[in-house]
């Protein structure tokens, strides 16, 4: 390979100096450009004159330029010396090497890794191709029967009864009609006075009974598993709508009091921090107003409770059919009277999302008949023939050493085809313009970080319904406890209705993770993120494939 300082090779007329090889003519045009910045003249030769600029032929070297010359002569002299020097080419390519870090490293900038998603993709998509490949070899059929019958067992049933559920929550917007209405008053009703009670003990029988109706009629696990995270989810739906409504009305009520000051509540529409807090000046000013600044005060705050953070609607406009639709569809957990919208369907991302979530539901298929169902089956048949202890729990053992990367898959193919493609459907439907759906859970250093990033509209339910709830009566720990405790009653019921068996052993897992969580709060343990962050992904695909095997198997 020639470089540019070739040695002559024809004859032995050299002397055997490395010289560097003649270089073409310039591009006229360059030249000319150069030479018009007064760097070259057209012919090539530079050349200064006594202010700097090109006057005749030189030896080739820059002569300098005197002390006492102008700064601009000093600033041209400086500025082609710089570019000379940047356009001086070494003998032998360079390599330019500088202070850098690699990209996966914890401190570099590059945090862009849409390659690995989509390696992640074709990972699965080999998967299924070959998977498919070798059901057709085997049984001429691209897919195993035993769990893509269960999709068609009463589906239309299904279906009916889906509908009829989300019909009946919409109950929530009559009864409180009926609350704040003057009938309901003249009866003694109000939201805090039997409307609560009302609601509550119908969300109560509600739950209770779609819950039981797969039982009833038999249903397949995967229709028992969709009705009742349907139920879930509306059950959560409805009881925001009703008591964030409930406490709108309770604010308008005393706003319209205020009417009279003389009898009006002089109770503040907010709650005092607590008794350990120390008041800051401006709370010590509002203390000290007089009372006509207190009851203008309070018409202020109660009048801004009544209006959405966007300033477009206030209550009890909101108290529509419309309104109350708009809501049931809307991928989000908590009511608030307005939302932030898009300004329309965009239809390729819907088609997009769409097709996305039949396909990963599809994968989600294979994955459970070619990896999870056989090692199931065959392990099941093995505990009958198990005459001892022993024999049992290497059974268990075995099954969950078999299962922790086919979970680890499940895991990852439900969180996308829940949080990224059928919330973002519904979004794009409504034009909901708040999508971030999740955050980025699989960095997390523990549990309760976990909750808090992985599925952000049960975290905003659970943070306002039943920790701030709770936490003005029985402290920060025990609201802790019972927002955890909660969710475990909810994990035990799914895995219930998917195995028929009452066991509690989600429940167990997921409340030992308060003391796990306690303990990486500890001085020696805080702050390892590396370590945490490996626990807590070793405690996730440990705990999916052992609570699935305790289920199915003991």
């Amino acid at each position: 390979m020639s470089t540019s300082a070739d040695v002559y090779t024809n004859g032995n007329s050299h002397d055997h100096i490395l010289r560097p090889r003649p270089q073409n003519s310039s591009n006229p045009r360059i030249v000319r450009t150069i030479s018009e910045e007064g760097l070259l003249p057209v012919n090539g030769i530079k050349d200064f004159s006594e202010d700097g600029i090109s006057s005749g032929p030189t030896s080739g070297r820059t002569t300098p330029v005197p002390e006492d010359a102008p700064p601009s002569v000093q600033s041209m002299f400086s500025a082609k010396r710089q570019i000379k020097a940047e356009q001086k080419r070494r003998i032998f390519p360079t390599i330019e090497y500088t202070s850098r870090v690699s990209h996966l490293d914890p401190h570099s900038d590059h945090h862009d890794f849409t390659g690995f998603y989509s390696l992640f993709w074709i990972g699965l998509a080999i998967m299924a191709i070959t998977t498919m490949l070798r059901n057709i070899k085997d049984t001429g059929y691209p897919m195993r029967v035993e769990i893509w019958q269960l999709f068609t067992v009463k589906v239309w049933e299904l279906g009916v009864a889906d509908a009829l559920m989300v019909v009946s929550t919409s109950i929530s917007l009559p009864l409180h009609k009926f609350f704040r209405s003057k009938t309901g008053k003249s009866l003694g009703f109000q939201w805090t006075k039997g409307g609560m009670a009302i609601q509550s003990l119908y969300q109560i029988i509600w739950m209770a009974f779609w819950v039981s109706i797969p039982f009833l009629r038999d249903w397949t696990w995967t229709a028992q598993v969709f009705l009742l995270l349907h139920t879930m989810v509306l059950l959560m739906k409805m009881h925001s709508y009703a008591f964030y409504n409930g406490h709108l009305s309770e604010t308008e009520r005393r706003l319209q009091e205020l009417d009279s000051p003389a009898t009006a509540s002089k109770a503040p529409a907010y709650q005092y921090p607590s008794p350990g807090h120390k008041r800051t000046a401006s709370e010590i000013k509002v203390l000290t107003q007089t009372k006509a600044d207190e009851v203008a005060s309070l018409r202020e705050d109660l009048a801004l409770e009544l209006t959405s953070t966007m300033g477009s609607v206030t209550y009890p406009r909101n108290l529509t059919w419309y309104n109350y639709v708009d809501y049931i569809f809307c991928p989000t957990l908590c009511y608030e009277l307005e939302y932030p919208r898009t300004a329309g369907i965009v239809w390729s991302e819907l088609g997009y999302k769409t097709i996305a979530t039949f396909g990963v539901i599809f994968l989600l298929t294979i994955t459970s008949e070619e990896f999870i169902h056989p090692v199931m089956t065959a392990s099941a048949t093995r505990l009958q023939t198990a005459t001892s202890f022993t024999e049992n729990a290497l059974v268990v053992a075995e099954s969950i050493s078999l299962l922790l990367f086919p979970f680890m898959i499940t895991f990852l193919l439900v969180f996308l085809v829940i949080f990224e493609f059928v919330l973002g459907a519904f979004a794009e439907i409504t034009c909901f313009a708040d999508r971030h759906f999740y955050s980025d859970w699989w960095n997390s250093t523990d549990w309760l970080q976990f909750s808090r990033e992985w599925n952000i509209p049960v975290h905003h339910f659970f943070h306002r319904h039943v920790y701030l709830g709770s936490r003005s009566y029985i402290g920060k720990g025990g609201a802790t406890f019972i927002t955890f405790f909660i969710s475990a009653i909810g994990h035990e019921i799914v895995m219930a209705c998917i195995t028929k068996k009452l066991r509690g052993y989600g429940m167990v897992l997921q409340m030992s993770q308060l003391p796990i969580i306690w303990l990486q709060s500890r001085p020696w343990a805080r702050g390892r993120k590396v370590l945490n962050n490996v626990c807590f992904w070793c405690s996730m695909i440990l705990g999916l494939s052992g609570m699935c095997s305790l289920y199915v198997l003991l």
